[in-house]
């Protein structure tokens, strides 16, 4: 680009100096400038374009790290949820047992002291029983007791 200012400066002052200057050659340079700017032009579509590809070549890059980083989170976040749904399960079923053992040890005592009260009442009506039959026999023998 510089040669052809420095040609179109040369032929500028030739131009001013000589009558006979044919201004085709200052067509024929202009074609010449306008040759060199669709050069620089498409030069620099060319560079866009270079650097357009190398964007989306680091785009997605970028996209497949973050999956990949995505993809490591959720299968950790996966990880994690079986082991505190495995953890939550052995709670539960470990409470479940527990109750279990709860109702077992109620149902128990309920039995022990269901069988308590009623030896209680058979001993209790023995007991009475036998006070009657001692009452009883001493009305029958016509005896009174000294109190």
């Amino acid at each position: 680009m510089e040669a052809l200012l420095s040609q179109f400066s040369f032929l500028s002052d030739q131009a001013l100096q000589d009558e006979s200057f044919d201004p085709s050659t200052i067509e024929d340079l202009m074609k010449l400038f306008e040759i060199e700017a669709y050069k620089s032009w498409a030069a620099v579509e060319l560079e866009q374009q270079k650097e357009a590809e190398e964007a989306e070549v680091a785009m997605e890059q970028a996209e497949d790290y973050l999956d990949s980083v995505m993809e490591s989170a959720m299968d950790e976040f996966h990880r994690f949820e079986e082991e505190l749904e495995r953890m939550s399960k052995a709670e539960m079923d470990s409470l479940v047992e527990t109750a279990e053992s709860a109702r077992k040890m109620g149902k128990l005592m309920e039995k022990s002291a269901t069988i308590a009260s009623k030896r209680y009442i058979e001993a209790a009506l023995n007991a009475a029983t036998a006070s009657m039959k001692t009452a009883w026999k001493g009305i029958s023998s016509s005896r009174v007791h000294p109190s």
